[in-house]
């Protein structure tokens, strides 16, 4: 089992930045990879970045890289989202989420938290 919990939303003005965590608790493997998604009202949740915990190799959506970056402390068992350059549309929840290493699903998510970006 794997616990996965959120924090760090809250609300900004257009242009500044917001840092999210998602502390990871519960059996993972050096393999797996972790990722954040979001999800505004009315739409489908999306992608956004996610990393690979041993390696740290990145991979992000395409409307957020140069903006976002996601990063891992391995000590800590915490993986980070710093956004930069916040947008309105930025605005959604946020979700952390767990790669499983065999089967390559993404099997464990946090409860989010809210991200609002205002104009």
């Amino acid at each position: 089992q794997v616990q996965l919990v959120e924090s760090g939303g809250g609300t900004v003005q257009a242009g500044g930045s917001l840092r999210l965590s998602c502390a990871v608790s519960g059996r993972t493997f050096s393999g797996d990879h972790m990722g954040w998604f979001r999800q505004a009202p009315g739409k489908e949740r999306e992608f956004v970045g996610a990393i690979r915990w041993s390696s740290g190799t990145t991979y992000y959506a395409d409307y957020v890289k140069g903006r976002f970056t996601v990063s891992r402390d391995i000590p800590k068992n915490t993986v980070y989202l710093q956004m930069n350059s916040l947008k309105p549309e930025d605005t959604a929840k946020y979700y952390c989420s767990k790669r499983d290493y065999a089967s390559s699903k993404w099997d464990y998510w946090g409860r989010g938290t809210q991200v609002t970006v205002s104009s």
